[in-house]
């Protein structure tokens, strides 16, 4: 014959504490200064400082590589092209820094420009004052 359990609210009837030891145990996450890891920065420092002191803080180093693909490509307009050409007729911007022209901007000497990436409105702009678009290595261009 099976025995039925009985629930806990009903075998602790007349406990107080209903097994949690003291009342003051029984709280919620407040009377322990958070949950977890809370706190570690602030009130609970000297706890994370004696038992894991490298849980805080920085270590080793990022690659070269690694920050380099992160970084990102930087752009440039097509208004500030015509102040770095200083009466050049050819610019790289790859040489530069700069990966992508955008179209912000109006351009009026004819300059070749040389750049990975070109937006629309900067190709027609550039060619549209008689300049010439060149993308490196006869790839298409794709915009990003």
């Amino acid at each position: 014959m099976t025995q039925r359990k009985r629930k806990k609210s009903i075998k602790m009837r007349g406990s107080r504490t209903f097994g949690y030891g003291s009342h003051k145990k029984h709280r919620g996450a407040g009377s322990r200064g958070g949950r977890g890891n809370a706190g570690t920065k602030k009130h609970k420092k000297t706890l994370v400082m004696t038992t894991r002191p490298e849980h805080l803080g920085k270590r080793g180093f990022h690659s070269l590589t690694q920050r380099k693909i992160r970084k990102g490509k930087r752009s440039i307009n097509v208004c500030d092209i015509e102040r770095m050409a200083e009466g050049k007729k050819e610019i790289d911007l790859s040489k530069a820094g700069y990966d992508k022209v955008l179209g912000k901007g109006t351009i009026n000497s004819a300059i070749t420009v040389k750049a990975a990436y070109f937006t629309e409105s900067a190709r027609q702009k550039i060619e549209g004052a008689n300049g010439k678009v060149v993308v490196p290595g006869g790839r298409a261009n794709h915009d990003f």
